[in-house]
């Protein structure tokens, strides 16, 4: 059963990885209000096509003229969503219709249920509360969690013997903790970039519009609730709030390298997390370059939907060497 219980935890884990990247090139190519309405499109299963649907859904919704370019990639990213929350409902049947996984499996799967439950709320109010965001960062945040989760879930069931970790792998265990903490802190902080619309707020590197410290505003740049019924599409902050929440997000990156770094440096040294430790190192530079890239080349799609799936296979890799440093338990 536990076998099982594997495969659909590391199918669910991809297809939300899926979902993840999915989302990012919704909402970097400015498609996240490409349905004004939730769960449907324009009043529609699928999205508006022939002639006389179009002309309906601008009849509908006057004040969001119908866009197929960002209608259907919207949609797609929703049915990618939905078979995400019914596989982690059959991975939640499977562990508690049997009485072989133990109770870490169930209170796991029954976390991921009310997650998922709640993500689809995320994604509802993403829309209805026109992109603010607080909830589109926690919109992120949610889908980066279940990926989290199902990647431990799928860690943790696989079959066959394995070796606990050895003394020097559980003494790196704080170390790799601190790491994902901080990681997690670092990819919160990419999102409101992203959701402020303060990915080019600074529109050159290493300096931010020729100066080193610009003139900033992180009290109204960190404000996380603002009024509802604001249209927040393309942001409504000055220059001076996107820069400072730009400048804390690229102090972040310079931070998480060096912790990441630090770790993985100390990772290959451990035969048994060598592999992630040069796994680790390769993914944090590669993440650094694009971050980079993302300001010097003026945030290209593919490179910015580049950067959050590196962000979440960071993740995924400081996970794996979480589950290896820890002491294996009977599920």
């Amino acid at each position: 059963m536990n076998q099982t219980i594997h495969r659909l935890a590391t199918l669910a884990a991809v297809v939300a990885f899926c979902v993840i990247v999915l989302g990012a090139w919704v909402r970097l190519s400015n498609a996240g209000l490409g349905c004004p309405d939730w769960p449907g499109c324009y009043g529609q299963l699928t999205w508006p096509d022939a002639s006389h649907e179009i002309a309906s859904a601008n009849e509908a919704f006057p004040e969001r003229p119908y866009e197929a370019d960002k209608a259907w990639r919207e949609m797609v990213h929703r049915y990618l969503a939905g078979t995400l929350v019914l596989l982690v409902l059959a991975i939640t049947w499977k562990t508690w219709r049997s009485p072989a996984p133990g109770t870490a499996f169930k209170r796991l799967t029954a976390f991921l249920v009310v997650l998922i439950i709640f993500q689809a709320l995320l994604g509802m109010w993403t829309v209805t509360l026109k992109l603010k965001p607080i909830i589109v960062m926690a919109h992120l945040l949610g889908g980066l969690t279940t990926f989290s989760l199902l990647l431990w879930l799928s860690f943790s069931s696989r079959g066959g013997a394995q070796a606990g970790p050895d003394r020097r792998s559980r003494k790196l265990r704080a170390l790799i903790i601190t790491s994902l903490a901080v990681l997690s802190l670092q990819i919160a902080l990419g999102g409101w970039t992203s959701a402020n619309y303060a990915a080019l707020a600074c529109p050159d590197v290493p300096t931010c519009g020729g100066q080193w410290w610009p003139d900033t505003n992180f009290g109204e740049g960190f404000v996380l609730w603002r009024e509802v019924g604001v249209n927040y599409e393309g942001g409504i902050l000055d220059g001076p709030s996107r820069a400072a929440i730009h400048l804390s997000h690229r102090i972040g990156a310079v931070i998480t390298l060096l912790l990441l770094l630090l770790t993985a440096s100390r990772a290959i040294r451990i035969p048994q997390l060598r592999a992630n430790g040069q796994l680790l190192i390769l993914l944090v530079l590669t993440q650094f370059t694009l971050g980079i890239l993302n300001v010097a080349l003026h945030l290209p799609l593919a490179n910015a939907v580049a950067h959050n799936a590196c962000a979440a296979l960071l993740l995924a890799t400081v996970l794996a060497l979480l589950n290896k440093s820890t002491r294996q338990r009977s599920y």
